[in-house]
């Protein structure tokens, strides 16, 4: 058995112009993320965690923000492509561990929300954490949202 670990990790701060979207859920009580994207934080994470122990490049070198196609595209879009590359690359997911820290809005009426939709997304289970930052940093000033994400895959036998 051949598996590899892989680490994600984005942020982005408020302001953007759309509704927030963290793990593909939107959340109304708070206003959206800045980002070339829809700014989906969580789901960024998780993309990058799956791309690194797979030898394929980040998030942003795969889709780069000058890209003009993808202004505003939704990062769900981008997990689907993501996990199809790694599925060609012949890695399948095993599982995926995300922390969500953000001071607002409270986030444990859509975690379940959030791992299911990432679940559905990545094609192994995803679980999903809120934390806070205690008044630490950017983050816990309430300035943005941080994501990281640990993912577990598993080579394809050949």
């Amino acid at each position: 058995m051949n598996i590899r670990v892989g680490l994600g990790f984005d942020v982005h701060s408020f302001g953007g112009n759309g509704p927030l979207i963290l793990g593909g859920v939107a959340i109304a009580e708070a206003p959206g993320l800045v980002g070339h994207s829809d700014a989906d934080v969580a789901t960024h994470a998780v993309a990058d965690a799956l791309l690194g122990p797979t030898g394929l490049p980040d998030l942003g070198s795969v889709f780069p923000a000058t890209d003009e196609k993808l202004k505003g595209v939704s990062s769900q879009e981008l997990l689907v492509e993501v996990v199809k590359l790694v599925n060609s690359a012949g890695w399948q997911v095993i599982n995926v561990d995300l922390v969500i820290a953000a001071e607002k809005p409270k986030l444990a009426d859509h975690i379940a929300e959030m791992a299911s939709r990432l679940t559905a997304l990545v094609g192994g289970p995803v679980s999903v954490k809120p934390k806070h930052a205690e008044g630490v940093g950017a983050v816990g000033r309430g300035e943005g949202i941080a994501a990281w994400a640990v993912a577990l895959l598993e080579e394809r036998a050949k």
